[in-house]
């Protein structure tokens, strides 16, 4: 009998898509990925699993434009016609969903989904919600073995926004400061690098925060290709595993505009899958997520198109 990880509250929905044949050289993801089995764990090969988390109760704190609760299944859809070149197997562990006001009591609940997945020796790929995604990751991630064991974490996110923001209430706005105070309290240094920030949309007050907790970034002006691969060489060189989040809204608001604060500069498409591809080589990635995608400003499904790329560049 199947069983998912008790800390999910929607089991997997089979996927569609296109249908050319059911030979391997036809196979699209629809036809590749399967249901994740918790009861079968550890599995034989490590698989990529994707994780929803159905949430924008953070970007509503943050007086966003709500509705990426709905983008782990338009992720999904967009993801199934892509034809299948990985060389890994692919599961769907189902979704985390957040209730009401009931954000904190998600996001332990994904951490709790995540650490499982990782000690199972699988590569969590969570489709968020809003980026309140971040701080649920890094529950499941700091509490992992990997980390607990002492590996040196570091945490990638290309972002237009630094999201160290210090509120009475947490939100899409502070998961990173509320990852360098978690940290802080577990006595481990905080690695935190951000590529494609945004100056007009960032307060000195935040650029002050990063400054104090030695976070290094790139501005979005300043991400031209070979820079950009420096910065992230540079990083990866001084951890050991690598948490990898990636807000949409780092692209160009024509490329993403489906996004809660569409970019009016942003990093180009071309740039940021080169660093997904960078990252993928590194042998470093130990998670990774995608946030804010918010289907009801999509236009085309344009944005949704390019997170399932994103996705399937970061696995092959």
């Amino acid at each position: 009998m199947f069983a998912a990880h008790p800390a999910i509250d929607v089991p997997p929905k089979p996927w569609t898509g296109r249908f050319d044949g059911d030979g391997a050289e036809h196979r699209r993801w629809w036809q590749a990925v399967t249901p994740y089995d918790a009861g079968t764990e550890p599995a034989a090969a490590p698989h990529a699993v994707l994780l929803g988390f159905c949430s924008d109760e953070g970007v509503r704190r943050n007086k966003g434009r709500t509705g990426a609760a709905a983008a782990p299944a338009a992720v999904r859809a967009a993801l199934g016609p892509l034809a299948f070149h990985l060389n890994r197997p692919v599961a769907d562990a189902g979704d985390v969903v957040v209730s009401g006001t009931g954000l904190e009591a998600g996001q332990e609940r994904i951490g709790e989904a995540v650490t499982a997945l990782l000690d199972g020796g699988h590569l969590p790929v969570v489709l968020g919600g809003g980026h309140e995604t971040a701080y649920a990751s890094y529950l499941g991630v700091a509490e992992s073995a990997a980390v607990q064991g002492g590996r040196r974490l570091g945490v990638l996110n290309l972002d237009a926004h630094f999201d160290l923001r210090d509120e009475p209430e947490p939100g899409s706005g502070t998961p990173f400061l509320q990852m360098a105070r978690a940290e802080a309290a577990a006595d481990r240094d905080f690695r935190y690098a951000v590529v494609g920030i945004s100056e007009p949309n960032n307060t000195r007050a935040l650029f002050d925060t990063a400054e104090k907790l030695g976070v290094r970034y790139l501005l979005d002006e300043d991400c031209g290709a070979e820079r950009v691969q420096d910065f992230v060489a540079a990083f990866l060189a001084d951890l050991d595993v690598l948490y990898l989040t990636i807000d949409l809204d780092v692209l160009p608001a024509a490329v993403a505009p489906g996004v809660s604060a569409p970019a009016a500069y942003g990093v180009p498409l071309a740039v940021i899958s080169a660093v997904c591809r960078q990252v993928a080589r590194s042998g470093k990635l130990l998670h990774l997520d995608v946030a804010e995608l918010n289907p009801e400003f999509d236009i085309d499904g344009r944005t949704a198109k390019v997170a399932a790329r994103l996705i399937d560049t970061l696995l092959r």
